[in-house]
């Protein structure tokens, strides 16, 4: 749908202008990372305690910005931060139109986000999603997921250039989510389970990793034959999560971590790391994201063994850990993020 089209089908349910607020939170790839930029699905698992949330007022005094990178005017915001920016742009065009320019000329923006930056967990995706539904809350409007999922997609082409969707959609997913060509669906799971991320502490290089694994797919057919296996494991993975045999997704998590790093896009840091949560007793360790850096994800059995994998992750020389539920309930859900993490 068109920004023209949401407007007209949104313009009786504005309100006058006001503040608002919204939340969405981060992700991990479960299984399917590269693979799903060539047409393969992927699974994402919300990550709901790492939180991101925007407030709005869209009749202050004067058009800020202000994030735990940047605070002064909103015009004058660094470039990092243009997917932001083009969040609250696009969000206030979609639904009024006829007064966007005047609404952003007044609008205090303020982000906090627990997401870290350039780690592969859905940094600028959460962000740009918590903005537009504060956006939207100030105008009154309640949007449709696809609305939704298109005003995080704008903003995230300037964050990334041509990305799957699958950000967009997984930050604002209530549980395990399966992606295949711009659409998804919950998966049902069949056990509780326990995912524990960590930081390498090195940014991730998603548009130079995606580059590079393209060129290597053009150029050598192993590379080719190792997506279509990434992609085969994502429907191995599905199947494992509904019968409840985390064993089966642990070693599907091994597979692809192998596949992977043969297509360049591991790291010193994240073998490091997934070798000390298998050792540690995971049932299946990889990288997460784009890889060259950011973020390994574990699945572990129960919360003694998530516990046991964070300390094998510290000793390893991880920058920062955290445990997530994989399957989230309604108590997981973020509330309000402490923004002690950079944002963009």
């Amino acid at each position: 749908m068109s920004a023209q089209q949401l407007s007209a089908d949104r313009s009786g349910r504005t309100a006058g202008t006001t503040s608002g607020s919204g939340v969405a939170h981060g992700k991990t790839i479960l299984l399917g990372e590269h693979a799903v930029v060539h047409g393969s699905p992927a699974i994402a698992v919300p990550l709901p305690r790492l939180a991101a949330r925007a407030d709005v007022r869209l009749d202050a005094p004067a058009a800020t910005l202000t994030t735990s990178l940047y605070t002064g005017p909103l015009a004058a915001a660094p470039d990092r931060l243009a997917p932001t920016l083009t969040a609250l742009r696009t969000t206030l065009t979609a639904l009024r139109p006829d007064d966007a320019a005047d609404l952003e000329a007044t609008a205090a923006l303020h982000v906090t986000s627990d997401v870290p930056h350039e780690r592969g967990l859905g940094s600028s995706a959460a962000v740009a999603a918590a903005v537009v539904r504060a956006v939207a809350d100030a105008l009154g409007v309640t949007l449709e997921a696809d609305d939704l999922h298109e005003l995080v997609q704008t903003s995230e082409r300037v964050a990334h250039g041509a990305p799957s969707g699958l950000d967009a959609r997984s930050v604002v997913a209530d549980g395990p989510l399966w992606f295949h060509r711009g659409e998804a669906r919950l998966l049902p799971v069949g056990a509780d389970g326990v995912l524990v991320v960590a930081d390498t502490g090195v940014a991730g290089g998603t548009r130079a990793a995606v580059a590079g694994v393209r060129a290597l797919r053009d150029a050598d057919p192993a590379a080719g034959r190792a997506l279509d296996r990434l992609g085969a494991l994502v429907a191995v993975g599905r199947d494992a999560l509904a019968a409840g045999d985390l064993g089966a997704v642990g070693a599907a998590m091994d597979e692809a971590h192998a596949h992977l790093a043969a297509l360049t896009v591991s790291s010193p840091e994240l073998d490091r790391l997934t070798a000390a949560a298998r050792a540690a007793g995971a049932l299946g360790a990889k990288l997460t994201g784009g890889g060259r850096g950011g973020c390994a994800v574990a699945l572990c059995a129960d919360a003694a063994t998530a516990a046991a994998v964070a300390d094998a992750y510290a000793a390893a020389g991880a920058t920062g850990v955290w445990t997530s539920p994989l399957s989230p309930t309604t108590a997981d859900q973020p509330t309000s993020p402490t923004g002690s993490t950079p944002t963009a």
